[in-house]
């Protein structure tokens, strides 16, 4: 399919803003190109970020050779971005993996399925035996399926006995995840896509969502085309392409914008936009020390935030915040949305929770159009991880392994003895591969990611992947990663399989198996099957036969809780176009809204539980919502005089996360073929630096020859570089610092300094 950039870009979101708005994403030259008869479609989900967008994806002589947007699937109603246009050309990659392979003397040799897992289950029990089973440690993804994240948290945490079990979304939404449960008492949204179209006011902070969302971004443009009073404010340190539709753009210093929410909320009270009955009904207020609050006394904390000082503190002009604050204010409904930008800070659950501030204060929470939304990186970083428990703290159900009622729900599930699941916490990222490079843990199973690459301050933790036992599970070879490893398991990868996608607006989808997996790769759910049975947990693994029997048992942990799918067996996901939870039952149509009137868990309450009330977040006690007094601070590591910078990082339309899939396909490589970094003009010109130079960042932990692009898009002071690159590695540059509750780093903004090469 030879479609150019050039002519695929005019029906991207992003350009769909630059040049019109409501551009269709697939113009008529090009669906003439899936007018073959002898392909056969089925409908799937993209393997991309977590929009959730619906596929169809043409099968012709066993082979994917087209996909093009599912026009029934609501989320996207047909439309697909470049990345997803492209995906079938992914599967037939020249680097995929395809057998297994052990490094012997230094070199990768090809052996057996049975040798190579019969190599890493007996390396596994004797660090188990010799050391015990922290010793042992397994990092996942939010690209694995349900059913694989499972599998993995059952083995690890039921099985070898150890809560040592993290995956890539601590690295992007476990600062959501502090957020949503600190102010609302449970994870995850509590509206839907469905709102966009009823919102008023978008507030996009800290999200570049036309690249990095964009079909959610195509949606917002298409709602303001044909609602010309629809008003978007973007707090961002950087002009992107999200900025063709917005009515104002505050420019905050990367790291320092906890204060204008602060000033947000008080120029919200004090004009009266504040509703008061609601705060009274709903919420209650709390100090960073966890007391009570009264409204009179958040209003004395707000006092010192006026325009002024949140001017002063951001960079950003007092009468930009003031005219931010009245729009969010006036209108009737609003929708906030954010994404990286937010999340990876040292205090991103306090940045979190400031922005579920302005809703609670405004009322504008459970009402059609009006919602904090979360928006997610990777396809199932919801649904398998935080739903299904893939991080150190968590059990599948959105339990916790410190909760000893929960440890023996699910041992009774696992069938394994409730002992083997620790009440103690496991070692979260960073902690795990620090813990790796002191030989605390000595062995790690690394499935569907790319550590190696994507850690923050990455050259840092490469000495652990030399030194310690290192079996990576992957469709692609070689990654910064694979390198490293001693085991080498090639995984079946997207169409080659069937499971489950839970995506950004708590909707699971199923996605079928339409083809046989390339050369001897085999499903990452079985291959942890097999491990298991090899390294002596029969009983506990060989009862599952089939993605479904994996699906079923997770169900049944699902039942009961707020995030209920007991209804979204499979036989119902295969007719539907996706179910939203709580589905309590086969006959439940999923949930809108939570916390409200259709919500199950809601309907259920006793009437004199909700006391007449239309909304209760039953997470909370009382169910009322957490309106928080945090201070205001800026990053971990400020500018200075030798490193006058700051540097971000984040993405580009074509490419995602590490590169191993996007950079595998012609047509994107040659659309972005390199990383650069963004350099305002006035700083270039002081520098000496013109465009296209190369130059040489520099950071406290490294330093990157790379490109220069001399563009309005940073503000003076800032640079930015997209990180998908292994030959210029962002992440040599970047700090691990991190929020000290999610312990999520704080990838968006250290200090930098920059010259030419």
């Amino acid at each position: 399919m030879g479609v150019t950039r050039r002519e695929f870009i005019k029906t991207s979101a992003a350009a769909a803003a630059a040049a019109s708005i409501g551009t269709a994403l697939l113009p008529g030259g090009i669906k003439p190109l899936f007018a073959d008869s002898g392909m056969q479609w089925h409908k799937s989900v993209c393997r991309f970020c977590g929009v959730g967008c619906g596929v169809m994806v043409g099968v012709k002589n066993g082979k994917v050779v087209a996909v093009r947007g599912d026009k029934f699937n609501t989320i996207n109603k047909g439309h697909l971005c470049i990345k997803g246009f492209y995906l079938h050309k992914v599967i037939y990659s020249k680097t995929r993996l395809t057998h297994p392979m052990i490094k012997k003397n230094g070199k990768f040799e090809k052996v057996s399925w049975d040798e190579a897992l019969d190599y890493v289950a007996k390396k596994f029990n004797e660090i188990r035996k010799q050391h015990g089973p922290d010793a042992l440690a397994f990092y996942g993804s939010g690209q694995a399926e349900t059913e694989e994240t499972y599998m993995a948290n059952k083995l690890f945490k039921g099985c070898i006995g150890t809560n040592n079990m993290e995956g890539n979304p601590r690295l992007c939404m476990a600062s959501a995840v502090g957020g949503y449960l600190t102010s609302l008492g449970l994870d995850e949204p509590s509206g839907t896509y469905d709102d966009i179209e009823k919102a008023e006011l978008f507030l996009l902070i800290g999200s570049n969502t036309a690249e990095a969302h964009p079909i959610l971004f195509e949606r917002i443009v298409r709602h303001k085309a044909k609602n010309p009073n629809v008003k978007i404010v973007i707090i961002d340190p950087r002009t992107t392409p999200t900025d063709q539709v917005a009515d104002l753009h505050l420019f905050p210093k990367p790291g320092w914008d906890l204060a204008i929410l602060h000033a947000m909320a008080r120029i919200i009270i004090k004009e009266g936009y504040a509703d008061e009955q609601f705060i009274k009904d709903n919420v209650v207020i709390k100090g960073n020390d966890k007391k009570n609050m009264t409204f009179e006394q958040y209003k004395q904390f707000l006092e010192k935030y006026t325009p002024e000082y949140a001017s002063k503190i951001s960079g950003v002009p007092a009468e930009d915040i003031v005219k931010a604050a009245r729009l969010f204010g006036q209108a009737k409904t609003a929708m906030s949305m954010w994404t990286m930008g937010i999340n990876q800070r040292t205090r991103g659950v306090w940045a979190n929770n400031l922005i579920t501030n302005l809703h609670l204060l405004t009322g504008k929470i459970g009402k059609p159009g009006s919602d904090t939304f979360s928006l997610t990186g990777q396809p199932n970083a919801c649904g398998g991880v935080r739903e299904g428990g893939g991080l150190c703290h968590l059990l599948p159900g959105h339990r916790k392994v410190a909760n000893a009622k929960h440890r023996e729900e699910v041992a009774k599930v696992w069938g394994v003895p409730v002992k083997n699941i620790q009440p103690k916490p496991g070692k979260h990222t960073i902690a795990m591969f620090t813990a790796l490079n002191e030989g605390k843990i000595k062995g790690i199973y690394i499935m569907c990611t790319n550590p190696a690459q994507s850690l923050p301050n990455a050259s840092k933790y490469w000495k652990g992947l030399k030194e310690q036992f290192v079996v990576v599970a992957e469709s692609f070879f070689p990654t910064a990663t694979t390198q490293y490893a001693d085991v080498v398991l090639p995984a079946a990868f997207w169409a080659e399989k069937e499971g489950v996608y839970g995506c950004t607006e708590r909707r699971s989808q199923y996605m079928p198996k339409v083809i046989e997996p390339m050369g001897e790769a085999r499903w990452d759910a079985f291959i942890l099957r097999d491990l298991g049975i090899r390294m002596g947990f029969k009983k506990e693994f060989e009862k599952y036969q089939t993605a479904e029997d994996i699906w079923n048992e997770y169900l049944t942990l699902t039942k009961g809780r707020d995030m209920d799918l007991s209804g979204a067996t499979y036989r119902r996901l295969k007719e539907v176009r996706g179910l939203r939870w709580p589905v309590p039952s086969e006959d439940h149509p999923g949930t809108y809204k939570r916390y409200v009137k259709g919500d199950p868990i809601f309907d259920e309450l006793p009437a004199e539980k909700k006391k007449g009330r239309w909304i209760y977040f039953y997470g909370k006690p009382e169910g009322k919502a957490v309106i928080w007094a945090r201070p205001d601070k800026g990053p971990e590591e400020p500018t200075d005089d030798q490193y006058p910078f700051a540097l971000t990082t984040g993405r580009v339309l074509e490419h995602w996360h590490t590169n191993t899939m996007t950079g595998t396909v012609p047509e994107l490589n040659r659309a972005v073929p390199k990383a650069y970094v963004e350099i305002n003009p006035e700083d270039a010109k002081a520098l000496g630096i013109a465009n296209k130079d190369q130059v040489i960042v520099e950071t406290r932990r490294g330093k990157l020859k790379i490109e220069a692009r001399v563009i309005n898009r940073p503000e003076k002071g800032t640079l930015f570089i997209p990180w998908h690159w292994e030959e210029w590695m962002a992440n040599v540059l970047t700090i691990d610092a991190f929020d000290p509750g999610s312990k999520e780093p704080e990838y968006k903004v250290c200090a930098a300094r920059i010259k030419k090469a």
